[in-house]
């Protein structure tokens, strides 16, 4: 069976702006580190016919230095209003088991925290974009818009390998508290993607 997925998507982590680790996975993070919060709101999806519109999938890491060493320890949060069938579609997803761009990130993680159901609430506004996911994620990003641009429009890194896409909206994170799955930081960093879309 087939399956698609499209939304919007939002990050922040440990490193300063701009993360090195999203211009490569093989350069170094800002710290001996790197800490983040992937969140994927998917507004429109279809898993094997199961509809899986209107929920948001988190996944919280720490990872070495430099990422492409692997042993990533991850944690993921699937939205409590998720009745079993979508959560168990959307863990296939999320986990790369039906394939995907998160397949090709599968053999980098050494140790699986755990999957967990949790209220996950998203809002965009503009250049804002903020996620509470229970009591143990809460941040706000805002896009940047670069000195002296004066459509408005904010800065963005092309021709990237990442799970959302291969261009990303660079932001900064305005507000920020997360303690996850014993994985604890201050994001400074981030990126948002008003559309994602993926299919297998």
């Amino acid at each position: 069976m087939s399956w698609r997925i499209a939304g919007s998507y939002f990050e922040t982590c440990s490193c300063d702006v701009v993360c090195p680790c999203t211009a490569s996975l093989a350069m170094g993070s800002t710290h001996d580190y790197c800490r983040v919060v992937l969140v994927f709101h998917v507004k429109d999806g279809d898993v094997e016919g199961v509809d899986v519109s209107n929920l948001t999938v988190a996944a919280v890491a720490e990872t070495p230095k430099v990422m492409t060493d692997g042993n990533w320890k991850l944690g993921v949060f699937i939205d409590a209003a998720a009745s079993d069938e979508q959560a168990a579609k959307l863990g296939g997803v999320f986990s790369g088991a039906l394939g995907g761009p998160m397949e090709a990130l599968g053999p980098l993680v050494g140790e699986n925290l755990g999957v967990e159901r949790a209220a996950i609430e998203v809002r965009e506004h503009g250049l804002m974009h903020s996620v509470k996911i229970g009591d143990a994620v809460d941040f706000e990003i805002e896009d940047i818009v670069p000195f002296g641009v004066e459509s408005g429009e904010p800065a963005r890194l092309v021709g990237i390998f990442h799970p959302a896409g291969p261009e990303l909206t660079v932001a900064h994170a305005t507000r920020s508290s997360i303690s996850a799955f014993g994985i604890a930081y201050e994001g400074k960093a981030a990126f948002s993607r008003s559309e994602f879309a993926w299919a297998a």
